[in-house]
C-alpha cells in the first residue's frame, strides 16, 4: 500500500501510480461515471414509466441517503486502506483474502459489463445523431470501435489528462440539466409547482422496486472515490470529502432534474407521458421549455455524456487489474506503471482488448445495441455491484471491530450496519425485479444471476487455493484467509 506519507526514496524503489488529482478531480470522475445527462435523458423516462411515476425524485433521494450512510464507514476506512482497488482492498482487509478476491471478481464483472453496455448505447446514439445531421449512416459497431480508440488513448495517458477531459464534458452536461430544470421551475411546469413527488405515497406508488433498480444503477461508479487513492494529493482528506460531495451532488442533481421532468408534464400525467414517449420524454421537455436548438444540443451532448462514462469506467477497470497484479493474483506484467505517464498502461491496454472482444461478439451475433447489449449488461452490472457493496459493508464492520485505530461509534459501527442493511433491502428488490430489467426472460435472468454467483465463487476459490503471499507493501492482500 502506498501511504500518503511514503518517502520519495521508497517511491523510487517501487514505482506506483502517480497523479495529483484533488477533491474536484475525483468528484468529476465519479459523476462522469454516473453520466448525469444519460440518466436524466435516457434512463429517467423509463424509470418513470415502469416504476413509481411521479415518485422518481424521492427514489433518487432514498438511494442517495442509503449510499451516504454507507459512505460514512467507507470514507472512514479510506484512512486505513489507501489501496487502488477500493472495494476489493476493503473486503480483503476486513474479511480476508478469499472474500476479497471474490469481491474483486464481482467488481471487475460489474465494471466490464457496464462499460460494454455503455458502448452499445453510446454507439447507437452516435449513429443516430450523425445520420440525423446528414453524416454517414454507419453500423453501430463502427462507432463503438471509434469511441473505443479514443478511450484507449486517454486511458493510456496520465489520470490528470483524463480528469481534465471529463471535467470539461461534465460541466457542460450538468449546466444543461440545471438550465432545463430552472426553466421548468420558473415557468411552473404544466400545472404549477407541487411537492407531491417527495411524499411517501409517491415513493410507494406503482413499482418502487423497479424505480430503485434504475436509481441505484445511476450511481454505479461510486467506488471511484477510493480507486484513485494512489493518485491523489492527500488520500486521508481527499477521499472522504470527495465521497460525500459526489453522493450528495449526484443525489440532489437527479432529484431536482427528475422533479422538473415530472412537473413539466404534471404529477398526475407524467407516467402516461413517459409510457407514450419512453425514449424522448426529457428531450421533448427540453424542446418545449428551452427550444428546438436546446433539444438538439442535448441530443448531441448525450454522446459526450456517454463518452465520459466510458472513460471513467475504463480507468477504474485498469486500476483494478493493477491492484490484483500488484497483490500477486494476476499476471505481474499488469502491475506495470508507465515511466512517463504514471498510469497502469498495460492494464489499460488489456481492458481495451477485452472491451473490443465483447463488443465484437455482440456485433457478430447481430444483437441490438440497446435492447440487448445495453439492457442485459447493465442489469448484470447493477446486481454485481450491489453484491460488492453489501460485502464491503460487512467488511467495514468486521475490520473496525478488530481494530483499535478508530473508536467512533457512528463512523465504525452504526453507519456501516445501517448502510449495509439498506443495501440489502435494495439488492433484494432489484433481484425481485431483475427479469424486468433484462427484458422479461426468466431463463436469461437465471443465467445471468448464476453467472454473477459463479464469478464470486471463482474469485473466492482462487483466494483459497492460491499459495502466493502478499508482496511487501501491498496491504490489501496481507490478511490471512
Amino acid at each position: 500500500m502506498i501511504e500518503s506519507t511514503i518517502s520519495s526514496s521508497a517511491a523510487a524503489a517501487r514505482p506506483g501510480l502517480r497523479g495529483s488529482i484533488g477533491v474536484t478531480g475525483i468528484v468529476f470522475l465519479v459523476i462522469a461515471a454516473a453520466a448525469p445527462l444519460t440518466a436524466v435523458a435516457g434512463s429517467l423516462p423509463v424509470m418513470i414509466a415502469l416504476g413509481n411515476g411521479p415518485g422518481a425524485p424521492v427514489t433518487y433521494l432514498v438511494v442517495a441517503v442509503v449510499l451516504l450512510v454507507f459512505s460514512v464507514g467507507y470514507a472512514t476506512m479510506s484512512s486505513s486502506v489507501t489501496e487502488t482497488g477500493a472495494f476489493y482492498a476493503y473486503v480483503t482487509k476486513g474479511l480476508g483474502r478469499s472474500p476479497g478476491l471474490g469481491a474483486a471478481a464481482l467488481a471487475l464483472l460489474a465494471y466490464t459489463t457496464v462499460q460494454v453496455a455503455i458502448y452499445g448505447l453510446a454507439a447507437s446514439t452516435t449513429a443516430t445523431v450523425v445520420a440525423r445531421f446528414g453524416g454517414p449512416d454507419l453500423p453501430w459497431w463502427v462507432w463503438a470501435f471509434v469511441l473505443m480508440g479514443i478511450v484507449a488513448l486517454l486511458g493510456y495517458r496520465s489520470i490528470d489528462l483524463g480528469t481534465k477531459v471529463l471535467g470539461v464534458l461534465l460541466l457542460a452536461e450538468i449546466a444543461l440539466i440545471v438550465v432545463l430544470s430552472g426553466a421548468v421551475l420558473l415557468r411552473g411546469g404544466a400545472h404549477g409547482i407541487d411537492v407531491s413527488s417527495f411524499t411517501p405515497s409517491a415513493f410507494f406508488s406503482g413499482s418502487p422496486g423497479i424505480a430503485l433498480m434504475f436509481a441505484i444503477g445511476s450511481f454505479i461508479g461510486f467506488e471511484a472515490t477510493a480507486i484513485y487513492s494512489d493518485e491523489t494529493k492527500d488520500p486521508a482528506r481527499t477521499i472522504p470529502v470527495a465521497t460525500y460531495t459526489a453522493v450528495i451532488t449526484i443525489g440532489v442533481l437527479y432529484a431536482v432534474a427528475s422533479w422538473a421532468v415530472v412537473l413539466a408534464s404534471g404529477s398526475g400525467d407524467v407516467q402516461a407521458a413517459a409510457r407514450a414517449h419512453p425514449a424522448d420524454l426529457t428531450l421533448t421537455t427540453a424542446s418545449e421549455y428551452l427550444g428546438a436548438v436546446a433539444a438538439d444540443v442535448m441530443t448531441v451532448m448525450l454522446i459526450t455524456s456517454l463518452f465520459a462514462a466510458l472513460l471513467a469506467f475504463h480507468n477504474a477497470i485498469a486500476r483494478y487489474t493493477h491492484a490484483l497484479a500488484r497483490g500477486g493474483f494476476a499476471p505481474r506484467r499488469l502491475a506495470a506503471v508507465h515511466p512517463r505517464h504514471g498510469s497502469p498502461h498495460v492494464g489499460s491496454l488489456v481492458q481495451t482488448v477485452t472491451a473490443l472482444v465483447l463488443v465484437a461478439v455482440f456485433a457478430m451475433a447481430g444483437a441490438d445495441p440497446v435492447l440487448q447489449l445495453f439492457t442485459w449488461m447493465a442489469g448484470v452490472a447493477t446486481v454485481a455491484m450491489l453484491a460488492v457493496m453489501v460485502l464491503t459493508s460487512l467488511a467495514i464492520v468486521v475490520y473496525f471491530a478488530r481494530s483499535d485505530g478508530d473508536r467512533r461509534l457512528w463512523h465504525t459501527k452504526v453507519a456501516p450496519v445501517l448502510g449495509g442493511l439498506g443495501l440489502c433491502v435494495v439488492t433484494a428488490l432489484v433481484i425481485t425485479n431483475f427479469t424486468t430489467l433484462i427484458g422479461g426472460s426468466r431463463i436469461l435472468a437465471d443465467v445471468f444471476l448464476a453467472m454473477i454467483a459463479c464469478t464470486f465463487l471463482t474469485g473466492t476459490l482462487l483466494g483459497r487455493v492460491s499459495g502466493r503471499p502478499a508482496r511487501r507493501g501491498d496491504s490489501a492482500t496481507s490478511p490471512p484467509r
